[in-house]
């Protein structure tokens, strides 16, 4: 069926509905502010762009959390698996939320932190530590987060509205551009309200999806194989049951609690109590509600159409809709993709301004945060559509998100675990073993192209000659076979073990256990 004016009516009331109660919203906190404070220093602007000026309540931290993180990538991917399995993402992510909620979360608010890494400098006494760890964040949200984010609303819509004749990438540009208008023009209370408005919207609807799916089917199971209808997955399924006692454990505390696109909507609360109540409201809807919108109508799907991967999502939804609530469905789903997109670039633009431009290349004038956001979020755009082409070659959206993060997470996740647990720990052991942490993963699920990368290169040939024989000895090839989330587990303590011996037998310190959350807390920024 062509696509109908009624659904394209629907979905631009929608949509400038949602876009209206933003601005009215934002406006009366933005008035209200101005009419109490004087001309903001550096930080202070840098507070109000990106933390909201310490402005959001619990009911906006659960808002935007929860909706930052579900996207195309989600509903699209998961589904795109069309089995259960995958519903235990969700299931862990509870655990990182109550992590972020009772460890971090403190930390953060008494150390007075605008971004996660400004944490690490503080702890490790030096800013070159904070900067290598904002570079990799950059690195996984430009070329990783933002082009899949793109890839995968552009798709959902293509498959949704039956819009083949439309180009991909001229969707991908089209979110591009409103994205980027919240995350410049109304910083990060804009995108925390907007996720509100639209979270409430698609997590309704997203359940009334469920249920049709259901009835299409009679919620009849029968005919599914076994495997897409268990939570108890095999050694060669996308989560083998042992990698939940791993590598999984350690992925949810990176991505919840170091994650600064995450961590930032929690960071933007008047005190630490408030933003606690917002996490924890976050990880019930984790648990209750996101698991069976992420993975019911992919199996339904499955039972279906077959097999079709990550258009399975698409397809279903635009069949078992009617037409006027399918409208209403593109643009919760597309405020989805829009808050999450700008989600990602406002905590990008703060990591850049905060941590490398304003340490780096500060002049004598006052940074013009607005404008420099501007230009940082157009050059990020650019490289994320880019990349849109690459993700469309793709066979599982989320579970090759999930592989390439491994490359940056775990060596993070390390460098903080050593930042908060010890003292007397040199900066450069720490920023030597994320190098190392990098490297093994990369080796570990990429080896056979490494090697024949290194071929090309002269005077590397007998290097990659060596590794290639390197992993034909039995027992490295066992290990290389093994899931990557065990990889990613072995890679987070390669690189905490790393900083810790070469800050003892390279720089002579001796680290001392000394945990950051042992003094007293502050209650407020």
């Amino acid at each position: 069926m062509p696509l109908q004016t009624l659904q394209v009516a629907i979905f631009i009331f929608v949509t400038g509905l949602i876009g209206y109660l933003t601005y009215r919203k934002c406006r009366i906190a933005i008035e209200a502010e101005r009419a109490n404070a004087g001309e903001k220093n550096q930080e202070q602007e840098n507070k109000e762009v990106f933390l909201a000026g310490g402005g959001l309540t619990w009911v906006f931290v659960a808002g935007s959390i929860t909706l930052t993180n579900l996207s195309t990538d989600q509903l699209v991917g998961m589904n795109g698996n069309q089995m259960a399995l995958l519903a235990w993402w969700e299931f862990a992510a509870v655990f990182g939320l109550i992590i972020l909620a009772k460890v971090f979360l403190p930390i953060y608010y008494r150390y007075n932190c605008t971004t996660t890494t400004e944490l690490l400098e503080k702890r490790y006494n030096n800013h070159h530590i904070r900067a290598l760890i904002s570079v990799m964040f950059l690195l996984g949200n430009i070329f990783i987060f933002l082009p899949s984010i793109l890839y995968g609303g552009s798709l959902f819509m293509q498959e949704m509205f039956k819009l083949n004749e439309v180009p991909l990438m001229a969707l991908a540009i089209a979110f591009a551009v409103a994205g980027a208008a919240y995350a410049v023009i109304g910083g990060l209370r804009a995108v925390a309200i907007s996720d509100t408005y639209s979270g409430v919207l698609l997590l309704s609807l997203a359940l009334v999806v469920v249920w049709l799916c259901l009835s299409a089917i009679d919620f009849d199971f029968t005919g599914i194989p076994k495997e897409r209808l268990t939570l108890i997955g095999s050694t060669d399924s996308p989560i083998p049951w042992h990698t939940l006692l791993t590598g999984m454990i350690f992925i949810q505390i990176y991505y919840w609690s170091t994650n600064q696109t995450i961590t930032q909507r929690a960071m933007a609360s008047p005190n630490v109590k408030e933003a606690q109540k917002g996490v924890f409201t976050a990880a019930v809807i984790r648990l209750l509600i996101i698991p069976p919108i992420i993975v019911l109508p992919g199996i339904v799907s499955y039972k279906l159409y077959g097999d079709i991967g990550d258009a399975a999502y698409g397809r279903i939804v635009g069949d078992v809709l009617p037409l006027w609530m399918s409208g209403m469905f593109a643009a919760a789903l597309a405020a989805a993709v829009l808050t999450s997109f700008n989600s990602i670039l406002n905590s990008s633009s703060a990591l850049y301004i905060c941590d490398i431009h304003e340490k780096y290349f500060k002049s004598t004038k006052k940074t013009n945060v607005s404008l420099l956001n501007l230009i940082v979020t157009g050059v990020f755009i650019l490289i994320a559509l880019s990349l849109v082409p690459v993700w469309q070659k793709s066979e599982s959206l989320i579970n090759l998100v999930q592989k390439l993060y491994g490359l940056i997470s775990m060596p993070i996740l390390a460098c903080f675990a050593v930042g908060l647990l010890f003292k007397n720990v040199d900066y450069r052991a720490a920023m030597w073993s994320v190098l190392i942490g990098v490297l093994f993963y990369g080796y570990l699920q990429f080896q056979e192209s490494l090697v024949f990368a290194l071929v090309e290169v002269k005077g590397l040939a007998l290097f990659a000659k060596l590794l290639y024989k390197f992993a034909s000895i039995p027992s490295v090839e066992v290990f290389l076979g093994w899931h990557y989330i065990h990889h990613m587990f072995f890679t987070l303590w390669l690189s905490i073990g790393s900083a810790l011996a070469i800050n003892k037998y390279v720089f002579g310190n001796s680290a001392q256990f000394s945990w950051a959350g042992n003094t007293e807390l502050l209650e407020a920024k």
